[in-house]
This record gives C-alpha cells, structure tokens and sequence, in this order.
C-alpha cells in the first residue's frame, strides 16, 4: 500500500508507517505491555491489577458518550436478578441498561452472570452443586461466563450507541485457571486483523485467581475474544478446564477514526508522530 505523502524531514516515521501498514500485527504485538499475575488467593494479584488500572487511567462513570481517556469497568454485581443465572444476561446490557461500551457475543447459547445466595444458587452452582466450591470471586458477589461455550467476544462501541470503538487495552480477572496455555485474550484490530494471542498465567489448585491485562499504548482494539480453560461449564464438568470470569477492566472507548490515506498531510503527520511514541515503547511485561 502506498502512502499518499511522506512524514516531511521525518524519514523513520514514514518507514514506521509503511511498516505499520504492511505489518500491523507483529508491530502492535511487539509493542503491547502486559501485566499477569496468579495466586491462591484475591491479594496475590489484586497489586497487578491495581497496577493495570493506574497504566489506563482514571475510572470513568458508567454514562452515555466516549470520554476520550481513563478507563472503564465491569465486575458484574450490580446486574439484577431477572439477567442473573439461570437467566441469560443480554449481550448489550452493558451498552444500554449500564453503557459502558461492551456488547458480547459467543458461539454458545448465551452469556450469563452468576446468581447470589439470596436468589439462586451462587458461583454457578444451579449449573453445577460443586461449582462454587471450583471458583471464588474477586469481586463480591458475581461471577461471569458463557453458556454451552468456553469462548466470549467483547466488542466495543462508543457506550450507549451502535458506533464501533477502539480502547488501547483489555484485561479481565479469572477463577480456576488450572491448566498451562488454555486460557487467553484474543486481540483483533479495527480491520478484524489479529493483534496477537496472549495466555493468562496458570495456578493449581481450586478458588484461585489468574489476571491479565494487555496495553497496546494506542486506539488499537475493537474486539477481544476470551477463551476460559478448555471446556464449557456443564453439568458433571469438574476437570481442570472449567474456569470462569470476574471484573473487566478496559481503556475508554473511543470511535473508530477514519482512514489516513486521503486525510492529507497534517493527518498524516499526526499518525505518523503516534507512531514513532509506540515505537518507542518497546514490550514491556510487568508481573508484581
């Protein structure tokens, strides 16, 4: 692909931005920070995850409209009854009841959110009576999953719209990650291109807690998709595959911005400069 006008007096910049046309996913994967972390228990990642939220930014309301920068959240214990399991929570709750720019999708029946023990059986029990003894939450007192699958996309638009977004960074807090290389955040671009396969790191063992959380330093991702452990929660399912989801933490979304060929030279100058900033953030993993 050409580029309609070079970067001028910036020759490294415009070999950025032909590299990052014709190779966006090996320079965005390169150029991602990570941070992981696993343990017996909520405070043995709790620091990691803390440290994801500060990399983002500030915590943002959960309001209508793109805000530009900070962060959003999703931990699930606010959703109400009637959306709670065995019921099938809607896959644009967070979008519309809650707008926080998330709308899932699976290849199973649906996705669900774990009931509490004042209205149903808690951690997925009424899925499984051993279940709540496999998994814990982070976040009192709601669990998330899909239904008949192992595997959710998160998309994201702008909250509360069907306008497609970007966020910079993706990270989600996991129960019973028993198994080496099964559980991952999938990342795509906003062309469907890959950004890279990352694993959530693994811990033996029954109620512990994995996270992970990757920043590409720019408006890079329009969909994750997450693969929890290696089966899907079912009745008799006790292996160490199960794993299921707690909090979300994402940067905002933000629209998807148009193309930079015919955008002219000051656009081109403007991409060109984000370019050589996430050059020069080179890959970073951060584990505490």
């Amino acid at each position: 692909m050409s580029i309609t006008y070079p970067c001028p007096k910036l020759p490294l910049l415009m070999f950025a931005t032909a590299l990052a046309v014709s190779a966006p996913t090996g320079l965005a994967q390169a150029l991602s920070l990570s941070f992981f972390a696993s343990g017996p228990d909520a405070a043995a990642i709790t620091p990691t995850v803390n440290a994801f939220r500060t990399d983002l930014g500030s915590l943002n309301p959960n309001v209508v409209g793109s805000l530009g920068t900070g962060r959003r959240e999703i931990n699930w214990d606010g959703v109400p009854a009637n959306f709670s399991a065995p019921n099938l929570l809607p896959n644009d709750f967070f979008n519309v009841n809650s707008p926080r720019g998330t709308v899932f999708s699976t290849p199973g029946t649906g996705v669900a959110v774990s009931a509490t023990a004042t209205n149903g059986t808690e951690r997925f029990g009424n899925i499984d009576p051993n279940y709540p003894s496999l998994f814990q939450v982070f976040s009192s007192p709601k669990l998330f999953t899909a239904i008949n699958s192992n595997i959710v996309d998160v998309n994201f638009f702008v909250p509360g719209s069907s306008v497609p977004a970007l966020t910079r960074g993706f990270g989600a807090v996991f129960t019973h990650v028993a198994l080496l290389d099964t559980t991952s955040l999938m990342f795509f671009g906003p062309n469907n291109e890959s950004l890279g396969t990352f694993f959530v790191p693994s811990f033996p063992g029954d109620q512990t807690f994995s996270f992970l959380g990757v920043d590409f330093g720019s408006l890079e991702v329009s969909r994750v998709r997450i693969t929890s452990g290696n089966v899907a929660l079912a009745p008799g399912q006790l292996g160490p595959g199960v794993t299921v989801m707690d909090d979300f933490i994402y940067g905002e979304p933000n629209p998807v911005p148009g193309p930079i060929v015919g955008a002219g030279l000051p656009g081109l100058i403007v991409a060109c400069g984000a370019l050589l900033a996430l050059a020069a953030r080179r890959r970073r993993q951060v584990a505490v």
